[in-house]
């Protein structure tokens, strides 16, 4: 057993008698199929904090010979898989994490050497009998091995993107291309490979270290194929601690949902445990990083940049092109790069059919509410949400007024940042001037309902507060917004729903560009 040549179990096993752990074991059945085949190179980026380690170790612990992991394994899914004892701890694992070693080391620019003599010395005592030499590369080191034993070799390489990500100096970064190129790239050392698992936060990026990796399948936030379960916890996975716990799993949703690959809801897992442990919900996962992630770039402002994001402010979905990114920290040619890398972070989510994005879950829109309180450029777009708390108290308040000079506001500053029709600048509108209700309501956009589709409905999830339903009228008037929710009985589809309601008619005319509003309280 070694640090980097056939680990031993310990880290795993850290992670497994911790207080909460969602079994992710049958990621191993996944991985097996891979085994020793044309998919046998994988490299799986996804944000921080959504379990890449953890995955990292758990492949080390089930696949290594410097470890007995079976009765670990023996409580979870994959001891029930077919292909379990084929493979239990039967290849010669080198596990490294590029991002430890990067941060430990003094001398940065001789790191690769470092980590070459380290994983020779740790061979040489593992296999005794096979004589390396002072300039055989690990490559090197494992054909040697593999020619002695036909055992083959698991690579795990957590945070391979590391160095790519930090401003590394010219020679390290081609001693790292070098090790790449000599580990995936040789047809000799093809047959010695069993599996390589590359995790980070960016996918490969394709302007420095494509060449070097092109033969490996990507899964990534935009695309997680057959691996998407393993990104983060389910929402089964989520409701099911939440019932265990004792917590609030709506809730718990509204704060960390929001990421969907193939079918799943992934909710992000870093803050799901956390607000379990704590009983509380709050922005967990931000506090390791900072919103200026998403301010730097918002403020490159490409066309486009800032209409999209007032959008998605809005609670809308945005067009993304995600084909042109190269997947660098610093390529940024198009907003469609700048979203593009946000998906990857975690800051955006992505809608693989619709090929559009959207902030994900109230976790994560707070940070970009931080981002933009400082930003001049979107001075308008803070103050409408600084404001939003107090229209919702004047909307319950019925008072009619107070309600059309903020839409007034927003409206006027929504269509002057997009060039889209009125009627769905209106929405909006209405979307961004009532943002604080996400934190009372549910907002369905519209609704089935009665006779017809309600342009907005906001359903309560806190108790004591009425359910409001909104029409919108352009060039007509409030009073017949208001009709029409009555003749067509939109408050019928809200069966279920046993409190007060408020019918809230709106109409905006074009020419004055003003609102009129008028509310009133309906009781079922």
């Amino acid at each position: 057993m070694g640090i980097y040549v056939n680990p031993g179990n310990e880290n795993f096993k850290e992670t497994l008698s911790g207080k909460i752990y969602v079994d992710k074991t049958m990621m191993i059945s996944v991985l097996n199929e891979f085994m020793q085949t044309g998919e046998k190179y994988i490299c799986i980026s996804r944000p921080r904090r959504f379990g890449k380690t953890i995955a990292g170790n758990m492949i080390s612990a089930y696949y290594s010979r410097g470890c007995n992991s079976k009765e670990l394994f023996a409580p979870y899914k994959i001891a029930n898989y077919e292909s379990f004892l084929r493979n239990l701890n039967k290849y010669n694992v080198i596990k490294l994490d590029i991002n430890s070693e990067y941060r430990n080391v003094i001398d940065k620019d001789n790191l690769i050497i470092r980590l070459t003599q380290n994983i020779r010395a740790e061979m040489q005592e593992q296999y005794s009998e096979i004589n390396f030499d002072e300039s055989d590369s690990i490559a090197d080191c494992i054909l040697k091995v593999f020619s002695r034993t036909t055992v083959p070799f698991v690579i795990i390489l957590d945070e391979y993107d590391v160095l790519v990500r930090e401003n590394v100096s010219d020679s390290l970064f081609a001693q790292y291309l070098d090790l790449l190129n000599g580990l995936f790239k040789s047809d000799t050392l093809r047959p010695a490979i069993a599996l390589a698992y590359l995790t980070g936060i960016l996918p490969i990026v394709r302007d420095k270290v494509q060449s070097k990796l092109n033969n490996f399948d990507e899964y990534t936030m935009l695309d997680a194929g057959e691996l998407s379960e393993f990104v983060g916890f389910t929402s089964d996975e989520t409701k099911a601690l939440c019932d265990k716990y004792g917590v609030d799993f709506e809730e718990c949703r509204r704060w960390y949902d929001g990421y969907r690959q193939h079918g799943f809801e992934i909710y992000n897992p870093e803050s799901v445990i956390k607000s379990i442990r704590k009983k509380d919900f709050s922005n967990y996962w931000s506090k390791t990083s900072s919103y200026e992630v998403i301010s730097d770039r918002i403020r490159q402002n490409f066309e486009g940049t800032k209409e999209d994001v007032v959008q998605m402010l809005s609670g809308e979905s945005v067009d993304v092109n995600v084909t042109r990114y190269l997947n660098t920290m610093t390529s940024f040619g198009t907003r469609g790069d700048l979203f593009t890398y946000l998906i990857h972070l975690g800051y955006l989510a992505y809608n693989r059919q619709e090929k559009t994005c959207y902030i994900p879950n109230k976790e994560v829109r707070q940070e970009w509410f931080n981002a933009i309180e400082t930003d001049a450029e979107y001075s308008v777009t803070n103050k409408i949400i600084q404001s939003s708390k107090s229209l919702l108290t004047e909307t319950l308040q019925k008072n009619s007024d107070a309600v059309a000079k903020a839409l007034d506001i927003s409206h006027i500053h929504v269509t002057s940042n997009r060039s889209y029709n009125n009627e769905d600048a209106l929405q909006s509108a209405i979307y961004l001037a009532y943002i604080y209700a996400l934190n009372k309501y549910t907002v369905i956009k519209e609704m089935t309902t009665g006779k017809g589709f309600a342009d907005v409905v906001f359903i309560p999830f806190e108790k004591n507060l009425p359910a409001i339903i909104i029409e919108l009228k352009r060039n007509g008037s409030a009073e017949s917004a208001l009709k029409q929710i009555k003749e067509k009985q939109y408050f019928d589809s809200l069966n279920a729903y046993s409190g007060n309601l408020l019918f809230v008619g709106i109409n905006y005319d074009e020419n004055s560009k003003t609102h009129t509003c008028n509310i009133e309280e309906f009781q079922k």
